[in-house]
């Protein structure tokens, strides 16, 4: 766990006490799988710190870079943090080749009509059509089209 201003970052596979009652935001979303491949969730983190919101923020990567859980152990800390977050930040810029987003997908399925999902994607990601169409339809809302304008929208909502 890191702290910056007022805020925690839980890395992928570190406990967390869901017993203290702060805002939580899950930035839910494709991760890349190779180090030439930049992660989009530090900018997520700025973003979020220019907002001064005092909260615990839930990223699905190491810290480091080095996964050392399983496979398993990654899928069982994501969801439990995504079943017991405030808010799902879930981030879609999708690239077919470098991150293609199919857990991304399911999890979408998931929380798309939890009440606690706020989406968004670049208007050139592929693919998220379908995405846009279900998240209009069960949360009466337009997909955000920059990580900015997402960011501003869940804190808008959960200060």
């Amino acid at each position: 766990m890191k702290i910056i201003r007022n805020m925690r970052i839980v890395y992928a596979i570190e406990e967390y006490d869901f017993k203290k009652k702060i805002p939580s935001i899950f930035l839910a979303g494709p991760t890349p799988r190779s180090p030439e491949i930049k992660s989009w969730r530090p900018e997520a983190i700025e973003l979020l710190k220019e907002n001064n919101f005092p909260c615990d923020v839930f990223i699905p990567e190491t810290e480091d870079g080095e996964w050392q859980q399983t496979y398993m152990d990654q899928i069982e800390w994501e969801l439990k943090l995504l079943n017991n977050c405030t808010a799902i930040l879930m981030w879609v810029p999708r690239d077919l080749e470098t991150m293609p987003s199919f857990t991304t997908n399911v999890e979408f399925g998931m929380f798309v009509k939890s009440g606690q999902l706020y989406y968004g994607r670049p208007d050139n990601a592929p693919k998220n059509k379908y995405l846009d169409y279900c998240y209009t339809k069960y949360n009466n809302d337009k997909p955000q089209k920059t990580l900015k304008s997402l960011v501003k929208e869940v804190v808008k909502v959960i200060r």
